[in-house]
């Protein structure tokens, strides 16, 4: 079962499903949560994510595409874990941030099968060739 945890270590999870399907998104508001360029997210079924150990806090804000966006962090270490959307086509899923994975699962990240809201894909970074491109989320 893929696992993963903060930097810390406090807050640790696990669930049921693949690690090796990622999704790019340069959306305004992964950026400020990666303070990057982007987001690299594991979309699993929110049943099958379970938080092991740890109480991750959790933030909620309007997104620019005003949905509700809620980010879960360890409030000891502030690595954020997992986000959940309340838009239609994020209701049923959380994302998982591919670089808490630990392990074998860690070893397992593939390459982004999406790119969304390429529009505010920084300018000097490239395309994933491999990835399906999207000016938005759909």
């Amino acid at each position: 079962m893929p696992s993963g945890s903060c930097w810390c270590g406090d807050v640790k999870y696990e669930f049921i499903g693949d690690s090796t399907h990622v999704v790019l998104c340069h959306c305004l508001s992964c950026q400020k949560i990666s303070g990057g360029t982007n987001t690299a997210n594991i979309p699993v079924a929110r049943e099958k994510l379970t938080v092991i150990s740890g109480a991750p806090k959790s933030h909620t804000q309007k997104h620019e595409d005003g949905f509700n966006l809620t980010v879960f962090f360890c409030g000891n270490c502030g690595t954020v874990i997992y986000k959940k959307a309340d838009a239609d086509m994020f209701a049923t899923i959380s994302l998982i941030q591919s670089g808490t994975l630990d392990g074998s699962a860690k070893e397992k990240i593939g390459k982004p099968s999406s790119e969304l809201n390429v529009k505010l894909r920084a300018s000097w970074l490239a395309e994933v060739s491999t990835a399906v491109q999207k000016q938005g989320f759909v």
